[in-house]
């Protein structure tokens, strides 16, 4: 791991992020900062979905339950179609009723601000819980995704085989500005410049100095 690599790449990809006004990913788009319920539903929305699906079905599902009491009391089916048509809306949608159910009768109607209680809900792993920590309660925590994992290694700074470990790696020892920043800098940037599939290196300001593995084919 090259921690001081990993760092000045995150301070490049910031300021690059700004000159270009690149887009905001999702959950800072609408529920912005100090929303952990919606944060929290929206991230459970837009797993395995585009955020250009997430976002309308997200709009929708707050229209009709703006709070976690209207949630719960919603029925399934009005919930699943509140959302169509994110991947597994039916899953998702028995997913985020129970979770209203349960934080109204075990939390007093309140979504945790810590990891462990938000990883023991149903549907939660470590990325939605640090997303809620990081950006719906403004706390610290460490966010990371599938575009977080994918661009920290493909950068060479990493070798890891999954995101959470990628989290478990970085995460003790990875400044807290960057730990509450990776999240929407590399979201930003893996959507808009170092996509999945053939990335635009010839537009990326770290290209001199990225080490593109498994990098095949690029832009």
């Amino acid at each position: 791991m090259n921690l001081i690599k990993t760092i000045d790449f995150l301070q490049r990809v910031e300021r690059f992020i700004e000159e270009e006004s690149l887009p905001e990913p999702a959950a800072e788009q609408l529920a912005g900062a100090g929303n952990p319920y919606q944060v929290l539903m929206m991230t459970i929305l837009s797993l395995r979905t585009k955020d250009e699906v997430t976002l309308p079905a997200a709009l929708r599902l707050f229209e009709q339950a703006p709070t976690l009491e209207r949630l719960a009391r919603m029925e399934t089916g009005a919930v699943e179609n509140s959302i169509f048509p994110v991947g597994f809306y039916r899953t998702k949608a028995k997913t985020i009723k129970r979770i209203a159910e349960i934080l109204l009768e075990k939390h007093g109607g309140k979504i945790p601000d810590t990891l462990p209680e938000l990883l023991s809900l149903p549907g939660v792993g470590l990325k939605t819980a640090n997303l809620v920590l990081t950006v719906g309660h403004e706390k610290d925590g460490f966010c990371v995704d599938i575009h977080v994992h994918r661009i920290l290694n493909r950068w060479g700074t990493i070798e890891t085989r999954d995101p959470d470990a990628t989290y478990r790696l970085l995460e003790p020892v990875l400044p807290s500005k960057w730990k509450r920043r990776a999240n929407a800098l590399l979201v930003s940037f893996g959507q808009h410049v170092c996509r999945p599939v053939s990335p635009y290196c010839s537009k990326c300001p770290l290209s001199a100095d990225c080490d593109r593995v498994k990098v095949d084919k690029h832009r």
